[in-house]
């Protein structure tokens, strides 16, 4: 071995190795490129792959033995879902389905009982099958009254049957009564 920084594996000119051009016979391998070391890793992937069985792209399939059936964790979230699907499974899983529902009609309130009426109502309350519903003058309270039947069975169809069971209506509140020396007794 000699002295000579530039001679690192032993072999020099003078011992007889013959400098060639990186790439030919003999020669140091030239540097690769981030381009072949990827297609180099995907070549030893697809004959990994072909090993156990498998194809690429056909992840969860085996050659020859069908389907594989993968049990998933419960708590775990496993495939992406749809929003509504997502969103419904949540309000079942909680219990909430019958609260989201009447929340839809207080949302939707012109659209079940219509523009006119909505204008001069609102709903207030639902609680244990009784829907309460304001009214700004008592005209309107009135109206409503007499169309309580049919706004019991139109909300019915909506939320499922048996859900509202009366729809009690309020008029506009005067506030307290005073009591005091201008009162008949």
């Amino acid at each position: 071995m000699t002295d000579d920084p530039q001679d690192v594996d032993g072999r020099s000119p003078e011992n007889g190795a013959v400098d060639r051009p990186p790439g030919e016979a003999g020669g140091t391998p030239p540097a690769k490129s981030g381009i072949e070391l990827a297609r180099e890793a995907l070549a030893q992937a697809k004959a990994d792959a072909l090993k156990r069985g498998t194809l690429p792209g056909q992840s969860g399939r085996r050659k020859g033995h069908g389907r594989v059936v993968r049990v998933r964790d419960p708590g775990r979230g496993g495939d992406p879902k749809l929003f509504g699907s997502a969103i419904r499974d949540l309000l079942a899983s909680r219990g909430w389905e019958q609260r989201a529902a009447v929340g839809g009609v207080f949302g939707n309130w012109p659209g079940i009982v219509g523009a006119e009426l909505a204008e001069h109502t609102r709903p207030e309350q639902f609680e244990d099958g009784v829907l309460t519903v304001a009214a700004d003058s008592t005209t309107w309270a009135t109206q409503l009254r007499l169309l309580s039947s049919t706004l019991v069975r139109r909300l019915n169809e909506e939320l499922g049957h048996g859900t509202v069971r009366r729809v009690k209506v309020v008029g506009p509140s005067s506030g307290p009564r005073r009591t005091g020396a201008w009162r008949v007794r």
